[in-house]
């Protein structure tokens, strides 16, 4: 190891002045850019032991191209990476300094953040993710220890670009996966490509360690841990309002299912919510707004994820608070699903087709499906659970869900999400769980819920319809 001197200077550049920090990935250190006067950050990368000159060359080239990526990106919650320089045959990455804590070194000092400094977070987080993603960059890398709390209540996203370069089958152990396990999301961990719903995912984690203090699914070994993201059940969030649905929203394990960042922000942008400066010393009980029964405990997920999450706009959130939002669409049909209900038997979900007209007692099997592209009596073109990973939550009753689910498949269906000609043509039925459905427990690994509200699209005149009526979105 290079000694600390003010004598060394990497790349003939950059004079060390001391040393940040050091994990997994290599050492951070403090040093001045001669040529344009200032202190940066260089963080010093060190493969393990065993690589070959053709696998450190191909780990060059690849940092480079994702450093040069990351560099382009603008916007104020992310940390600027300036360069990419190669001294004595090891890689350096230079980036903006910031001096700030994590979030990670904040909560273990002060504890927890209060909700309205953790919604503050959160909308700076969502915003850089964003902006990450909509210029085709991945982070692969989103925990606590990468958020950065600065003075003015700023947060700045760090290390973008180096999990994406590291992050080659050539360049890692066998069945080893880049990122920290708890915040990995399930499809990672079973060997899927990164996406921006796994960062998303990871946002979601990292926000639940700000308002509790600890990951979701931090367990006392790696092995454990995965166990949990894999297989545990999703912990509810003490968190209320907009902050725990999106929390909620994010931690779903189906991607299909989960938020994504517009919808989170739309959330988070509702009206009545409000943000302080980050710090105020220690807190180590997030505010909560009072609930006055049962039945309000259960009113607000429905009103966020439903028609926030599944919508993203904000405003649909202040009209149904109001209670002046109707459909302004084909007015949907409401059945209930499974047992007792008026479809016994209704294991479709998402993007999937089926043959036969709905009926009270005819039921619908998982694996009943058919392919889109051929004629169809029935098209789902949305499935969402309205109530996050809360367990032990009474029956709403029917006439409130399915006044919730024919809203929200309505608005759905005249969103973007249903498209083709002949739309004016076609009509919705929502379904919504029996009460036997909704009390009855599901595997923590699955999906879906028990819980789902699913929007179906039909022909308004019974007849068939040929190839998916569902927006691209790829």
């Amino acid at each position: 190891m290079n000694p600390v001197s003010p004598t060394r200077v990497i790349g003939g550049r950059y004079v060390v002045l001391g040393e940040l920090g050091r994990g997994g990935m290599g050492i951070v250190w403090r040093a001045e850019d001669r040529v344009m006067g200032r202190h940066v950050a260089v963080k010093e990368l060190h493969l393990p032991e065993g690589h070959s000159a053709e696998d450190r060359l191909s780990f060059r080239e690849r940092l480079l191209r994702e450093a040069r990526t990351a560099g382009r990106l603008n916007d104020p919650g992310i940390v600027t990476v300036y360069d990419v320089v190669t001294d004595d045959g090891i890689d350096h990455i230079v980036m903006e300094l910031v001096e700030a804590p994590t979030l990670a070194q904040v909560v273990q000092r002060h504890g927890p953040l209060d909700e309205r400094a953790a919604a503050s977070v959160a909308h700076q987080l969502l915003s850089a993710l964003r902006t990450a993603h909509e210029s085709g960059v991945v982070h692969r890398d989103v925990k606590p220890s990468n958020v950065m709390l600065g003075p003015g209540s700023r947060v700045r996203l760090a290390d973008f670009g180096i999990a994406q370069a590291v992050d080659d089958p050539g360049l890692t152990t066998t069945g080893s996966v880049i990122g920290s396990p708890s915040y990995l999301s399930p499809e990672r961990l079973e060997g899927a490509q990164a996406t921006p719903a796994s960062d998303l995912w990871a946002a979601g984690a990292t926000l639940f360690y700000a308002v509790h203090g600890t990951g979701p699914f931090s367990r006392e070994t790696t092995a454990a841990t995965i166990a949990a993201v894999l297989h545990a059940d999703v912990p509810a969030t003490r968190t209320r309002g907009p902050l725990g649905a999106v929390i909620s929203g994010l931690l779903q394990r189906s991607p299909q299912a989960r938020l994504s960042g517009v919808q989170a922000a739309a959330l988070l942008s509702a009206p009545g919510t409000e943000t302080t400066p980050l710090f105020h010393g220690p807190q180590n009980t997030p505010a909560t707004p009072p609930v006055t029964s049962s039945r309000r405990r259960w009113v607000w997920p429905v009103v966020a994820l439903v028609l926030g999450a599944v919508l993203g706009m904000a405003g649909g959130l202040a009209l149904a608070r109001a209670g002046v939002l109707g459909p302004s669409g084909p007015e949907a049909t409401t059945m209930t699903y499974g047992p007792g209900g008026d479809l016994p038997d209704f294991g479709s979900r998402f993007r999937s087709c089926l043959q036969g007209q709905l009926a009270p007692g005819r039921s619908f099997p998982s694996g009943s499906t058919v392919s889109c592209d051929g004629p169809h009596d029935l098209e789902v073109f949305q499935t969402f659970d309205p109530f996050g990973p809360q367990r032990a939550l009474p029956y709403p009753g029917r006439s409130q869900l399915a006044s919730y689910a024919a809203q929200a498949c309505t608005l759905v269906f005249d969103s973007d999400v249903v498209t083709g000609p002949g739309k004016d043509r076609l009509a919705v039925a929502a379904l919504v769980p029996s009460q036997a459905a909704f009390e009855t427990p599901v595997g923590a690994s699955s999906s879906f819920t028990n819980r789902d509200v699913i929007c179906l699209l039909r022909s308004a005149d019974g007849s068939q319809i040929t190839g998916t009526r569902i927006a691209d979105d790829s």
